[in-house]
């Protein structure tokens, strides 16, 4: 059995840890509705890039090409053209990568903040329920259930955009290197 001064300090921490969870109580609502919004924003991107593949346009790979073409005049005291090229080619995938990095940021932080949003409700829920107040146990319930399907919601819905996202950028990331190999061949 603990002794009274091992007790209290106990209690402190309880209640310290307590109150830091409520503290994060509306940063993590905050953020879970943040990701819901930035959601939608990748989601509009998304459709968007689809728009343009479906007609043609693939906007990295064009990019890359002007790159290629600009690298085809040499400058004094520039590396040689394979030099150049392969240049072009790690931006293309660098640019490619970051474009990724909004999405799979979801992927990662959804379920950590649906999670945060399920147990911190559950806390103040379960202090409702020790003073008998079921109306405020009940609200913290419900604030918590969602907090988790929305927070998996965006993740899993992250998910499926970068599987897509990242089939297409290998795909042109595929073109892209096709292309400085094709000039090098031509130029050599």
């Amino acid at each position: 059995m603990f002794n009274l001064p091992t007790d209290a300090a106990i209690r402190s921490i309880e209640t310290l840890l307590y109150s830091i969870s409520n503290v994060l109580y509306l940063p993590v609502l905050l953020g879970i509705a943040a990701l819901v919004l930035h959601m939608l924003v990748c989601f509009g991107t998304f459709f968007a890039e689809w728009f343009e593949r479906r007609r043609g346009v693939r906007v990295l790979v064009a990019t890359a090409r002007q790159e290629m073409s600009a690298a085809l005049t040499r400058q004094e005291g520039q590396p040689a053209l394979d030099a150049r090229l392969e240049r072009v080619v790690q931006r293309a995938d660098a640019a490619g990568v970051r474009r990724l990095d909004g999405v799979r940021f979801v992927v990662r932080v959804g379920p950590a903040l649906g999670l945060m949003g399920t147990l911190i409700p559950m806390g103040i829920s379960l202090a409702g329920l020790a003073q008998g107040n079921l109306p405020k146990m009940a609200e913290s319930m419900t604030t918590a259930f969602t907090a988790t399907v929305v927070g998996l919601a965006c993740s899993v819905a992250a998910y499926v955009l970068t599987l897509v996202r990242e089939h297409w950028l290998r795909s042109d990331l595929t073109e892209i290197a096709f292309a400085a190999e094709s000039l090098l061949a031509s130029e050599g």
